[in-house]
This record gives C-alpha cells, sequence and structure tokens, in this order.
C-alpha cells in the first residue's frame, strides 16, 4: 500500500467516525520482513486447512485473495498467468499456462493474531491423490462451489475424501458475479447431492454485475467491500428490501442447527431470545462434528467476501488441539495393533510424531512435507523413519510458502514443515524414539485406471529418461512405470490420459527429454483347441559328429481354469530318450512357446506329453533333442487346430443413477458383460466383465457421458477365447507386420550382393 493510499484511508476513517457507520481497513501488505510469520503460536490459535474444489471453482484464486488480504504477499495476480507472473500458488509454469492446480501446494499467514497454514489443492480428477494427502493431514477444510456451475462431479469427490478422514469444513459460494449465478439453488444441491445439513449464514446483496456486498445473517449486518483492492469493509444496516430474506433465513438457520445442536434446540423450543454468541457456538459445535455445514458466498475475482470467510476459519473450523489424531502401536505378533491417541499440547515430555504426505524435487534435494501430530523438533535433532528405521540427523528446518522457503528453527504439533535430503516414502512416520513403536496410518491411494506405452523420442536421451522416472514415481504413489515382458515395451500407468501428458511434458520441459506415448499392446494367447499328435525326427549328417533325436508324444490343451500356464510332462518309458536328455526337449518347447506362429503372441493353456522317442549312441545331444522339440511344436502348428486367448477385466464403475442406462449401453458396444448392479443414496455400483482391448479409451467416454462424475477401477480376472473377427484382424495384422520384414531382409540382402559384385 503506497503512502497515498493509507493517507486517504486514514481520511476514510475520521469522516466516517462521525457517523454512526463503522470501517475497517485490512492490514497493511507492505512488511519489510517474514518474521512475523515464522512466530510460533499457541496451538489454539493455529488452523490447518485445505482449499478444495471442483476444477475452475476458483480455488487459487480465492488463496490468491486470502494471502493478499492477511499480507502475505503485496499484489494480486491472474490465475492463467495472463500478466507473465500467474498466482502465487501456481509456481509451476504448466500450471500458469493451462490455468490449472495440478501439484497442491502449502503455505502459511497470519489473519487476527492466528497462523494459518493453507494447502491449495489440485481439483483436476486425474491429480485427485494430490487432495488425499492433503486431506490427511488437514483439521479442516473451505469447499468452494461455484455459483452457476453448483455441485459438480470433482465436488462429490472432494466431498466423499472429506467423509474419508473426517474432515470438517466450510463452504464459500464463490463466482457470484457471473452471469447465471443461483446460490440458492446451489445450496439446494448441497443438501441433495451432498447430503449436508446446510443453510445460509450469509446472503449476497445483488447477483451477477449488481453483486454489491454481502449480508451477514448472524451479526445482522451489510458488509461492503471499497477501495481498489476490497481492502475496506464498511459495515451498515442491512438494506429495507432484504429485512424479510433475512429474517427468514435466520429462522431457517436456526431451525437447521437445533436439529444437530442439543443447547440451542433447548432455547428454541423454549422459546428463548437466541443472541448472536448462542448461534456461533452452535455453528461452530456442531461444524467440528461435521453435522452442520454453514454457507457463505462471495466473489473472489471481484473482491468481496474473503475477509469474512477468514474470520469464519477462525471462529468455526477446529485448531489442531480439538481434532483427534491416532497412531497405531505395534504390539506382539500374534495380537491386534492398538490405537494410541496422539496428545497435541505443546509438551516436551511427549515424543515426536510426525507424517510425511507428499515428496518433491527441490533445488536441493528432495524436499519432504511433513505434518508434526505431537512433540517437538529443532534444528540438530536426530529422528527415525518408523518403516525402515533409518536415522536422520535434521540439518534444516523450513516452512513452505509456494515455491519458496523459509528457514525454522523448530516445530511444534500442528504444524506443516518441510526438511530436506530424507530419503523416504510418501505416507512414512517419523519418531524420536522408536521404542514406542508408533505409526500413523497411511495415505488413501487409489489404483491407476489408464496404461499407456511411453519411450524417449532420442535413444541419448535414456538416462534423463531413468531419472525423471525416478523422481515423478517416487512423488506422485498414483503414477506407475513397468516394463511389459510380454510385449517387450515400457508402460506408465496413471489417473487419466491428462496426468500422463502432464508428466510427459514435464519430462521434456525439465529433463529435456521429449517421449512418445502410445496405446499399449493388450497380452494376447495362443493356444491349442484339440489334441495333437506328433511323432519328429530332426536328422543332420555334415560329416563328423552329426545331430540326431526323434521325440514323440501329444500336445493337448489344459482345462479353462489353466489357460494361462504352460505344462511339460515326461511320460517316456525304457531308455529311448536319456534322462540327461529331457530337459533338452523342455527347453525347446519353451522357447518355442514364446512366439506363436498364429499371431506372433505367447503360447498358453498347452500340455507337452512326451511319450517316446529315440537317440543315437553317438549323434544324439541335449541340442539335438532341444532342435527336435521345436520341430515337433512346428508340425503341430501346421496340422493342428488353434484360437488366440484374450484377457478378459472385472470392471467395477461408480456413478449417479440417472446415468446407468449410458453406462450400460456403453459396456454393451465393448463386448462387456453385465454380472450385476447394486444401489445406495442416488449412485448405482455396476460389475462387469470386458475384454481389456476394448477398454482403452474408456476412462474418457465413462467421464464425458457422466459428466464427470463416474469412476471405474478393474482388474485381471482370466483369459477366454477372443471372437472371430478380432482373431482375423490379429492374424492379418501379424501376416503383414512378418511380409514387411521379410521384405526389408531381402532388400538388405540384394544390396549387400550389389556391393559385393561392385567390389
Amino acid at each position: 500500500m503506497t503512502v497515498f493510499n493509507i493517507l486517504r484511508a486514514l481520511k476514510t476513517v475520521s469522516r466516517q467516525s462521525l457517523h454512526t457507520n463503522s470501517i475497517i481497513i485490512c492490514p497493511v501488505r507492505s512488511m519489510s520482513s517474514n518474521a512475523k510469520f515464522a512466530d510460533h503460536k499457541d496451538i489454539t490459535k493455529i488452523r490447518n486447512i485445505g482449499i478444495s474444489a471442483h476444477i475452475d471453482s476458483g480455488k487459487t484464486t480465492l488463496t490468491e485473495r486470502i494471502l493478499f488480504y492477511t499480507g502475505r504477499i503485496d499484489s494480486m495476480h491472474e490465475v492463467r498467468g495472463k500478466d507473465n507472473v500467474g498466482a502465487t500458488m501456481d509456481s509451476m509454469e504448466l500450471e500458469r499456462q493451462r490455468g490449472i492446480t495440478i501439484q497442491s501446494a502449502a503455505t502459511y499467514t497470519l489473519w487476527k493474531d492466528h497462523n494459518i497454514n493453507i494447502i491449495d489443492n489440485g481439483s483436476c480428477v486425474d491429480f485427485t491423490v494430490e487432495v488425499e494427502r492433503a486431506l490427511r493431514v488437514l483439521d479442516g477444510a473451505v469447499l468452494v462451489l461455484c455459483a452457476v456451475g453448483g455441485v459438480q462431479s470433482q465436488s462429490l469427490t472432494v466431498n466423499r475424501q472429506m467423509k474419508r478422514y473426517n474432515v470438517p469444513c466450510i463452504a464459500f459460494i464463490n463466482k457470484l458475479d457471473r452471469m447465471g449465478a443461483n446460490p440458492n439453488r446451489v445450496l439446494s444441491q448441497m443438501r441433495s447431492k451432498l447430503r449436508h445439513n446446510a443453510a445460509f449464514i450469509q446472503l449476497p446483496i445483488g447477483l451477477e454485475s449488481d453483486c454489491k456486498g454481502i449480508i451477514d445473517i448472524v451479526t445482522q449486518k451489510a458488509i461492503y467491500f471499497d477501495g481498489d483492492y476490497g481492502d475496506q469493509l464498511r459495515y451498515e444496516d442491512i438494506p429495507a428490501d432484504m429485512k424479510t430474506e433475512v429474517k427468514e433465513r435466520r429462522h431457517e438457520l436456526i431451525e437447521h442447527l437445533s436439529n444437530v445442536d442439543d443447547v440451542l434446540g433447548e432455547l428454541y423450543l423454549e422459546e428463548k431470545e437466541i443472541t448472536e454468541s448462542d448461534i456461533k457456538g452452535a455453528i461452530r459445535r456442531t461444524c467440528l462434528k461435521r453435522t452442520f455445514t454453514p454457507v457463505m458466498t462471495g466473489t473472489a475475482l471481484k473482491n468481496k467476501g474473503v475477509q469474512p470467510l477468514l474470520d469464519a476459519i477462525l471462529d468455526y473450523l477446529p485448531n489442531p488441539g480439538e481434532v483427534e489424531n491416532y497412531a497405531i502401536k505395534e504390539t506382539a505378533e500374534d495380537s491386534e495393533p492398538e490405537k494410541v491417541l496422539l496428545d497435541p499440547a505443546r509438551s516436551n515430555d511427549k515424543p515426536f510424531v510426525a507424517l510425511a504426505f507428499k515428496l518433491e524435487a527441490g533445488r536441493f534435494g528432495q524436499l519432504t512435507y511433513m505434518r508434526c501430530y505431537q512433540g517437538q523438533l529443532s534444528k540438530g535433532d536426530t529422528i527415525f523413519n518408523a518403516r525402515t528405521q533409518r536415522k536422520i540427523r535434521i540439518a534444516r528446518l523450513v516452512r513452505m510458502h509456494s515455491n519458496q522457503m523459509e528457514d525454522v528453527t523448530e516445530v511444534y504439533a500442528g504444524d506443516i514443515f518441510a526438511l530436506f535430503g530424507v530419503d523416504c516414502a510418501s505416507g512414512d512416520t517419523f519418531v524420536t524414539d522408536l521404542k514406542h513403536h508408533l505409526s500413523l496410518e497411511s495415505i488413501f491411494v487409489p489404483e491407476p485406471v489408464v496404461s499407456m506405452a511411453i519411450s524417449p523420442v532420442n535413444s541419448k536421451d535414456r538416462d534423463n529418461f531413468s531419472k525423471a522416472i525416478a523422481r515423478f514415481t517416487k512423488e506422485d504413489p498414483t503414477f506407475h512405470f513397468y516394463f511389459d515382458s510380454d510385449n517387450k515395451e515400457t508402460l506408465v500407468s496413471g489417473m487419466g490420459e491428462l496426468h500422463l501428458e502432464i508428466y510427459a511434458q514435464r519430462m521434456e520441459r525439465e529433463y529435456n527429454c521429449p517421449v512418445l506415448l502410445g496405446k499399449p499392446k493388450v497380452a494376447f494367447r495362443e493356444t491349442l483347441v484339440s489334441s495333437c499328435e506328433f511323432d519328429y525326427l530332426h536328422r543332420k549328417q555334415t560329416g563328423g559328429q552329426g545331430q540326431y533325436a526323434r521325440v514323440i508324444g501329444v500336445l493337448e490343451p489344459l482345462p479353462a481354469h489353466k489357460n494361462t500356464v504352460l505344462e511339460f510332462v515326461d511320460e517316456t518309458v525304457g531308455t529311448n530318450v536319456p534322462r540327461q536328455f529331457v530337459p533338452g526337449v523342455q527347453r525347446g518347447f519353451l522357447t518355442m512357446a514364446e512366439k506363436g506362429l498364429l499371431a506372433g503372441q505367447k503360447l498358453a493353456g498347452v500340455k507337452f506329453r512326451l511319450l517316446d522317442g529315440d537317440h543315437h549312441i553317438v549323434d544324439s545331444s541335449e541340442l539335438a533333442f532341444f532342435l527336435a522339440a521345436q520341430g515337433a511344436l512346428k508340425e503341430v502348428f501346421e496340422k493342428g487346430s488353434w484360437q488366440i486367448l484374450e484377457p478378459i477385466m472385472t470392471v467395477e464403475i461408480n456413478a449417479p443413477d440417472e446415468f446407468q442406462g449410458a453406462v450400460m449401453t456403453q459396456l454393451n458396444k465393448r463386448h462387456g458383460i453385465i454380472t450385476g448392479v447394486e444401489g445406495t443414496e442416488g449412485w448405482f455400483t455396476l460389475h462387469a466383465e470386458v475384454p481389456l482391448n476394448e477398454m482403452f479409451g474408456y476412462v474418457g467416454e465413462l467421464r464425458s457421458s457422466t459428466q464427470g462424475k463416474g469412476e471405474y477401477t478393474m482388474e485381471y480376472s482370466r483369459y477366454t477365447p477372443c471372437l472371430p473377427e478380432v482373431q482375423e484382424q490379429l492374424i492379418l495384422n501379424y501376416q503383414k507386420s512378418h511380409r514387411s520384414i521379410q521384405e526389408k531382409r531381402s532388400e538388405k540382402k540384394k544390396k549387400l550382393i550389389l556391393n559385393i559384385n561392385s567390389i
């Protein structure tokens, strides 16, 4: 704030003091030092909150305003980085370009002598693990809802995550300035879709372009946000045309609170006067129990409603001392682990317990974000990883402000902080004493749903590719990397196509390693339809010791429950096939089974029965029998009847009831067989069996047909014969590729002959 603005504000205050109305100016933002932010507060003056919502509901814009009004930053910037700066909490270049939050970012600030630790979460369904690990360590949350979009798909997901970790929340209906804003519709959706016992504690004064301010139903005052940045709060009486609506909404608020709070319920039944402090006390008690959700309104972009939201965070959300957190204590091997209630009181006699909830590659090595649940930690102390029992000495303690670090000398219960150079995994527990055998419950990590083939464009970038993969798989537990030995290709798995695309772009930007993403191959198998006998003689004589081996037997299919394995049985009697040569026959069979002649896939569900054979006293060897077994298998390929098997996946889909017909139609088109449907609270769970080859691209189709609300998981079930048209296509593709390889070889051979002739 400039000197001119300060003087102008002071004149405004003196002028306003002559009237009954009052005006409040927010704290001056220009500060010479961040020292005041690093001061440790009493545990009752700490709030750990997360800002969560559906994508593009205004979370990061709201966080930017909070940091500005609390004096943490000097100026506000747009989320999409139109001014080439971008929002403070979107420190990654990709976030500023795309206008989405990819990684959750942590910061801390001060408001009315309270320390507020804030985590701005990602909202895209592909980065749901960012929300999971943030909510795991937070004590409260602000659920941001768009006044136009209302309760959207990711709002439902975030709500389920809050319920999983029992996190109390305040709802903030944002974007009242947008065309079509309707907070009443959003409130009804909260009650019907999210099952919240919710009521307004604020009402907007006008909507869309007429949004002038808000009315606080609890204090019954109108609040206007003056100044260029909405940092001058003016309190006035409720406008005459809104008094009736405010009275009705206040009565509705008291009714909703009376249903879940005994203290206010008694006052209401006895028809006693209900004061402002009575309502505030009831809101706090019920909010902590998650039996009531206060609903606030505003528009972060137009700088209205943010300061009252900060007041509500202090008034209604819990401090770390009011939340019960349990550690698991390992006991004797034959008994159940017991739960131990952690004590967040700031006393030195309690052992230090913290959870590592997020890993990030920083400028000075791995940065590990932690939440302290009990005890204290000072610079120079020694801690242990409860999982690996590895000892670590703390050389540096920092607290994060987006991508900036601020050093501190000690941290206490309730603090969120970061350490450098700690080799650990996300979800590890750290303690100062291993003898207590304490560990914290880890973070829920959903299984990946999309897999894609990945490879570096340039082979010289393989070192950078390996470094990037090692870092990203460690940071993000939903990002998996593995080598498929069946199809000889490397695969990455994640929560969606956007998820994998973002990591591909980060590899190019951060590691200078452009990569190719493609559809992975399905691991088909080839099997025999009916038993086929063979009698193959391998004989080769070129002077000196030759090769002689004869194998007689049967190749037969295994039953359906064993159609993924290969079996070899030696049923010979006598010495026609000497014992030392039988392993050669087995190796020949297994080697030949690596690639079938029908479509180039592995063999499966086949049993090789060696019944008899013949050998030569001089010319027979293990190699001869190895080649004889391969010849026998080629013989069976030519005269036997073969078919291709494909993997079938068990698929479980969750979506709202209104999309059940669309989901079933999709599965039928993908040759799926529905095995069962269940329904609870407006949602259905559908169980089906679908060929893996038909599941590529399904995640995008499901989300588009269910307005982003549908989710699915799948796992391998079994192999079954594929459809005739699929088999024909696979054989045709294999023959084409085989023909092209042979043509390339013949061309190379012709060129070589020409070169030799020219010499």
